[in-house]
């Protein structure tokens, strides 16, 4: 499949004029974001002068000098002050199947915020299956019919790592239920583009502990899951230039072979890093972690939709700090409808898509 997508993707289309490259069409049409904008934000984030001071607060918690892998460092995420397979024995007691997690998706979305008959609603609304993989959400493509919440169940039940990616994916269901079910007009279906139901998909995911009954952040871990929020968006948004650069080389090069391909994207994997990366991470030069998302060229330039995701969230997260219930909030944006990015983000937040938001916060969390 990798192979066939290469070769159908290298070459313009003569029958689509305007918008003659994927890139074009996954820009312009699919997220209507202009490639331009989408790489200042990316960039925006990755040329920060705040992430050599994370990367030295990073340090001084690990007792060490940065390694290349701590590009997914997540001790300043809550769960940290928590030891997983304790996590895990609560959320096994809790969902021993599938069928547990459906029966208390009601209660699951009244802990995160919505009124209990709109929490029964949604619950009838969306079906839970066991996953072979991590997870996935399916929205259903019609009124009438329900998305699927699929998450992983172990033989001895789910573990917390199933359950925080079953938040996730609850996330991406209630967003498809909203947007397909409350717009006023079936053709406005949807939200802007993927990063939007990402966005909603991590505001759910970031209150996994709350939902099992732990305490809610204090203003201390509230800094902490500030400074996470850039370092996890400066992680994605390397290989997401990555997946950016490697598709312009398909088109520059389109008479290629798979092996070039492979050496090309090692190469731009390299050069990313070294920019962007290297001066982080104390010199260190040639990384490859860059290039290894199985998401790259496979699932069609993907992957800039998630730190654009992570940066949406944030000024969603922004928002909700001022409101008096979350699922209110998160019902109004979500049945805003598929209009422009800036126009939907305007309507839930009040001003345009922008890493700004962020980038303050970090510096305010880095000062104290």
């Amino acid at each position: 499949m990798l192979l066939a997508t290469f070769v159908a993707a290298r070459k313009a289309d003569p029958y689509s004029p305007t918008t003659p490259t994927h890139i074009a069409r996954k820009f312009e049409e699919d997220r209507e974001l202009p490639e331009k904008r989408v790489e200042e934000l990316l960039t925006s984030i990755a040329t920060s002068p705040l992430l050599p001071k994370v990367a030295e607060l990073i340090e001084k918690k690990l007792g060490r000098k940065l390694e290349p892998f701590d590009v997914w460092y997540n001790g300043f995420k809550p769960r940290g002050k928590f030891d997983e397979p304790a996590l895990d024995k609560i959320v096994k007691k809790k969902y021993p199947n599938a069928a547990a997690f459906q029966k208390d998706i009601p209660g699951i979305l009244k802990k995160l915020g919505f009124l209990p008959d709109k929490a029964r609603y949604l619950a009838e609304m969306i079906v839970v299956d066991p996953a072979r993989g991590a997870g996935h959400a399916l929205g259903a493509q019609r009124r009438g019919d329900k998305p699927h919440l699929r998450t992983r169940f172990e033989k001895d039940g789910m573990n917390y790592k199933g359950f925080n990616v079953a938040l996730h994916e609850l996330g991406h269901n209630v967003e498809q239920v909203f947007s397909l079910y409350k717009v006023d007009y079936t053709l406005l279906a949807r939200v802007p583009n993927t990063a939007f139901t990402e966005a909603i998909a991590f505001v759910f995911q970031a209150r996994d502990l709350e939902v099992l009954g732990l305490p809610k952040p204090d203003a201390e871990t509230e800094r902490m899951i500030v400074l996470n929020d850039l370092w996890m968006t400066y992680e994605i948004a390397g290989p997401a230039l990555v997946d950016m650069a490697v598709w312009h080389w398909m088109y520059d090069h389109p008479e290629a072979t798979p092996v070039q391909l492979k050496e090309a994207t090692i190469q731009i994997a390299k050069d990313v890093w070294n920019k962007y990366y290297a001066p982080v991470f104390g010199g260190q030069k040639d990384v490859l972690l860059l290039g290894i998302y199985s998401h790259m060229v496979n699932l069609m330039m993907y992957l800039p939709d998630y730190p654009l995701g992570h940066l949406i969230a944030f000024q969603i997260e922004e928002k909700l700090k001022k409101a008096k219930r979350l699922g209110d909030e998160v019902e109004r944006m979500t049945s805003f409808g598929a209009v422009l990015p800036d126009l939907w983000m305007e309507n839930a937040t009040g001003s345009p898509v922008s890493a700004e938001p962020m980038l303050k916060a970090a510096e305010a969390a880095l000062k104290k």
